[in-house]
């Protein structure tokens, strides 16, 4: 099935002056880059994706000493499996991007291209997204480097397999649909995303290009969800015709150990609540290497898996990686847990967040189910979890408690400092004497709704 070529826009060349002025946007949410560190309560948080999200065991191992090095020796893993690094001056950022070039790290400029994390080498996936992600940053360096480009756009390039990225919202998908056929769709994830071509990788390259040419075209800041339908039906006329073709919903948890289908195996480890001190990752990094370990491959969820294993090491590997704070178990509670670095590691909050995650996942486990994420912000600012999520926000006086937003969001409760522990366990009795059969928590929460659920937590 054929793909219409990508047409040229005519947008003009931005003057100089535009350039610098859109270089210098750094408003909150634009991805910290090493070129623009973004100022937060513990100093310069740097968020980086190396290429393909691959890295070798002496390369994260250098990254991590960089890291403790120039700044607070806190390394994080985003939802979307990008690294950031935290307590960097303006002084030190330079000599963090020396150590990332002296250790042959690459990090692509522009936005981030997100591949399946088990690329090139899952016998499941339908095709290498290598063979999209390449010609794409080779065809469309330009306009991937354009300072038009909203700062968080997001490209996903899913080749399918056992790791699949199905659950991933971005702005453009491209989406593995045979070994040869690429989907091309915007504004979602693999359920929700509009399909607006099909055809060839070079084809598939011409299609992102097309959508970037019409972002730009729209102005700084734009995301494909504010491209008009009519115009964009104007540049994609076959994508009314394009077949319903299902995503791959369902994907391999990201902790354990996981068998491939041509007998290898893979171990999926994540630090507790994404957050590692570098001198715990480094230990590991180290038993990990001394094993057998050949890679690295970050993954969404907070998390990476160990490549080139033996067996005989995992068991050992696995108990290590609990004594340095990581889980390599699957269904453990905290993964529905998204917590900020919390006060201790971030100035401006207000309670120390993995403290108390560990309180509530002792007080009140039956929270978990898997329904829901309760997301601890320990201020406004919600860095941890953008999404909305069962809230607790740190405040001078105390925490707001947000059923179903963001920790900005007005709250629906706000109780005393003191009194977290004891709201959060009558929080989890009042749901488990009302869930009803078979009913998850998150559903029995949208049903008590905001009133039933604030008059429990005043009661007694």
């Amino acid at each position: 099935m054929g793909m219409e070529t990508a047409r040229t826009i005519d947008n003009g060349e931005a003057t100089d002056s535009h350039d610098r002025a859109a270089a210098k946007r750094r408003a909150r949410g634009a991805c910290p880059a090493l070129a623009a560190p973004m100022p937060t309560g513990d100093g310069l948080l740097v968020r980086l994706r190396p290429a393909g999200g691959a890295l070798t065991l002496p390369q994260l191992a250098a990254l991590a000493r960089s890291a403790a090095a120039h700044g607070n020796g806190i390394l994080e893993i985003t939802a979307r499996g990008n690294l950031q690094i935290r307590g960097l001056r303006a002084e030190t950022v330079a000599q963090l991007a020396a150590d990332i070039d002296a250790a042959g790290i690459s990090v692509p400029e522009g936005p981030a291209i997100e591949l399946s994390p088990l690329h090139g080498i899952d016998p499941e996936e339908v095709s290498d997204p290598a063979a999209v992600e390449l010609p794409l940053r080779n065809r469309l360096q330009e306009q991937l480097a354009s300072p038009w480009l909203a700062p968080k756009l997001s490209i996903v390039i899913d080749g399918g397999g056992v790791f699949g990225l199905s659950a991933l919202s971005a702005d453009i998908r491209v989406v593995a649909v045979s070994q040869t056929q690429w989907l091309v769709a915007i504004n979602g994830h693999g359920a929700t995303a509009t399909p607006v071509a099909v055809g060839s990788a070079e084809a598939a390259v011409s299609a992102v290009g097309e959508i970037l040419s019409l972002l730009v075209m729209l102005g700084p800041g734009s995301r494909t969800r504010d491209i008009d339908p009519a115009l964009l039906r104007a540049h994609f006329p076959a994508m009314a015709v394009i077949p319903t073709i299902q995503s791959r919903s369902a994907r391999m948890p990201l902790s354990g150990l996981h068998p491939l289908a041509d007998g290898k195996t893979v171990l999926g480890v994540r630090p507790d609540f994404g957050q590692t001190r570098t001198s715990d990752l480094t230990a590991l990094l180290a038993l990990a290497d001394a094993a057998g370990a050949t890679a690295i491959r970050l993954a969404p969820g907070r998390g990476f898996f160990f490549l080139g294993l033996p067996a005989e090491s995992v068991p050992a590997i696995e108990a290590a990686a609990a004594s340095y704070g990581f889980s390599a178990q699957s269904g453990e509670k905290a993964e529905h847990i998204a917590a900020c670095a919390g006060a201790g590691g971030c100035g401006s909050a207000f309670f120390e967040t993995r403290t108390l995650a560990r309180r509530i996942l002792a007080a009140a486990p039956d929270l978990f189910d898997g329904s829901l994420m309760l997301h601890l912000s320990g201020c406004a600012k919600g860095c941890a979890h953008p999404r909305p999520a069962l809230t607790l926000t740190g405040t001078s006086e105390g925490y707001d408690i947000i059923l179903n937003g963001l920790a900005m969001d007005r709250p629906d409760e706000r109780i005393a400092g003191g009194r977290i522990d004891f709201a959060i366990e009558r929080l989890a009795r009042f749901i488990e004497d009302n869930r009803g059969a078979g009913e998850s928590t998150a559903a029995c929460l949208k049903r008590l709704g905001a009133t039933g659920v604030a008059k429990a937590l005043r009661q007694g």
